[in-house]
């Protein structure tokens, strides 16, 4: 069968494309081998956003006595939480699936796809040809070779989201964005919790101070952190798992891997169209998001060229955007990203530790949120928000702000940051008071050389 286009995979850049190409008259084929709507819907963003959504809500019930309502006894319903991330994720995957299965021009493969040649694909029994190939397969969990680990058994991100029984203790192997917010939604809903981060601090790619100020969260919590911690063995003692460290054993009910993620290019057989991957895994391709091959394209993740929902789906833009005439390219984007622990944690741009190994002359500035009057009110005090500067330019370099509302809040630097505009189109705003960001302002008139 030939198509004028091919798209592997239904996560955020696959389905938008396989939804916006019949439109065009174009005979498109999709081939989903997993669930329809790639991580975001099925073990990702939306799920685990429940997930934390519903712990909040245990933890604001649980410290409502600081306001002044008692509101007697406290009771989590583990399984109900999980049932409530189950529905999410179910309508979700058949409102995409139902939407693409009803459009003409498509056709659904439910299997994997792996090249046979430049242009051809095998899915399933049948071999398919298309003119235009999209790869938007991924990432999948790093398992690190501790042994033991695999005879013991583990959790992922994917399956930690099926539990229906709450673990007692809860390792997790993995200080990162994913074990993060595992972390702090199961501590909230009642489950003891360990993190292992072989770094020395927690998110190592953020700034020291941030990462000090989320493992301040964290503990706070009750979440016990050990950093500098490689784990060397994985054993069954009677019910539990335990786990050796260079600093000793942590004995536990589960262990959650969560150490971080590859390309998902094993069932591509990628050798055989000739697509070039980088020293990483990730599919090379150009600011077009074009592989080596013109009539093949790598879409989200599995790129390298950013590892979020958001980034994925505006590949499918700047894919859909030069189809259509327009030019458009990945070489200016500007990055940004969210950590949904509470409160928040979002960056965009640069941090710190980035522009000093730049050498630019730089301007920064910060406040602590206890020094803000809203989170004050809120008992929401935790965490900072920074800000880098061009010295020169006036323009911003990076922002980042941990604290209430921060991911919302970040769009302000977004938007000022995308139509390169100084710094003083922020300060020079009058913000509504009483907010968080109308501090913003306030912290940027205090900018200072960064030494």
């Amino acid at each position: 069968m030939k198509y004028d286009a091919i798209i592997i995979g239904s996560g955020q850049a696959g389905f938008p494309l396989a939804g916006a190409l019949p439109e065009k008259g174009w005979k498109v084929a999709l081939a989903e081998g997993r669930w329809m709507g790639g991580t975001c819907i099925n073990d990702g963003c939306e799920p685990t956003k429940t997930l934390v959504a519903s712990a909040r809500v245990a933890y604001q019930v649980q410290r409502a006595t600081e306001f002044g309502i008692n509101p007697g006894k406290v009771e989590i319903d583990f399984a109900k939480v999980m049932q409530r991330v189950e529905d999410r994720i179910m309508e979700n995957r058949n409102g995409i699936g139902g939407w693409l299965e009803s459009l003409d021009n498509l056709t659904i493969y439910r299997e994997y796809a792996s090249f046979e040649g430049p242009n051809s694909l095998r899915v399933g029994d049948e071999v398919i040809e298309g003119d235009r190939i999209y790869i938007n397969t991924g990432l999948q969990p790093v398992v690190p070779p501790i042994p033991g680990l695999q005879e013991t058994g583990y959790l992922t991100h994917t399956t930690a989201l099926q539990l229906k029984e709450a673990p007692q203790h809860l390792i997790i192997i993995g200080g990162g964005i994913v074990g993060l917010e595992f972390a702090q939604a199961f501590k909230r809903l009642g489950i003891d919790v360990t993190i292992i981060e072989m770094a020395g601090q927690l998110v190592p790619e953020e700034d020291s101070d941030i990462a000090e100020a989320i493992k301040g969260i964290l503990e706070d919590e009750g979440v016990t952190v050990l950093l500098n911690a490689t784990a060397t063995q994985v054993i069954k003692r009677d019910e539990q798992v335990v786990i050796t460290t260079n600093n000793g054993e942590i004995v536990g009910s589960h262990i959650l891997v969560a150490a971080g993620r590859r390309p998902n290019v094993e069932r591509l057989n990628l050798d055989k169209a000739g697509i070039v991957t980088d020293d990483n895994g990730f599919i090379a391709v150009n600011e077009y998001l074009q592989t080596n091959l013109p009539h093949v394209w790598a879409l989200g993740d599995v790129n390298g060229r950013g590892a979020h929902t958001h980034t994925s789906w505006n590949d499918h833009e700047i894919v859909m955007a030069n189809i259509n005439g327009e030019q458009r390219s990945v070489a200016n984007r500007l990055y940004g990203h969210a950590v949904y622990i509470d409160p928040p944690l979002a960056r965009v741009g640069m941090t710190e530790r980035q522009v000093r190994e730049s050498g630019r002359a730089a301007l920064v500035a910060t406040k602590p949120m206890q020094h803000i009057g809203r989170a004050i009110v809120k008992r929401e005090t935790h965490g900072l928000m920074k800000f880098l500067v061009d010295a020169e330019t006036k323009r911003f370099l990076g922002a980042t702000i941990l604290g209430s509302g921060g991911d919302e809040i970040i769009h302000q630097l977004i938007t000022v940051m995308t139509a390169d505009l100084p710094y003083t189109a922020i300060t020079d705003a009058v913000p509504i008071h009483p907010t968080i960001a109308e501090l913003i302002p306030t912290t940027l008139q205090g900018l200072q050389p960064l030494e």
